[in-house]
């Protein structure tokens, strides 16, 4: 599936093409919270790296944590994606930066339960998974499972 994206300020624009976009993971880590501004982030989208194009670079400010790489825009400070050396051939562009309307999710996973903040309520019932870290399934086998794989 091709995807746009963009900041809200829309000085960086980005495309590139994704085999797995439904927005399935919420991630709760504290780089997550922090850096997006909420309880959590659907960070779960995962594009080719070879197809990402990008304009508006010189608005692009890169933040590097211990793992990954998170690029987000100089001028409205919005979260765009992730790059980690050890899959170079996935970028994880955040879900809130997509542009093009996504799948919507029969059921989410929220994952990094160990480093949510104390006052978040994470949904629970049915179609809501929880993990205390990673699971152990990764976001290609997550679409491949279900069958949701975009051409």
């Amino acid at each position: 599936m091709h995807l746009k994206g963009s900041c809200h300020c829309r000085a960086v624009r980005f495309s590139l093409r994704s085999p797995t976009p439904v927005p399935y993971l919420h991630c709760y880590c504290s780089i997550c919270r922090k850096t997006a501004g909420g309880s959590g982030s659907a960070i779960n989208i995962m594009g080719e790296t070879k197809s990402l194009k990008v304009a508006g670079k010189a608005n692009l400010a890169v933040y590097r944590p211990k793992r990954g790489l998170r690029h987000f825009c100089r001028k409205c400070g919005s979260a765009l994606w992730v790059r980690d050396a050890r899959w170079a051939d996935w970028v994880y562009p955040f879900a809130a930066a997509i542009d093009t309307p996504l799948p919507v999710p029969r059921e989410r996973q929220h994952i990094l339960l160990d480093s949510k903040a104390p006052w978040v309520r994470v949904p629970s019932g049915p179609g809501e998974k929880r993990f205390r870290g990673y699971p152990r399934k990764a976001i290609i086998d997550w679409h491949r499972k279900r069958k949701q794989l975009a051409p």
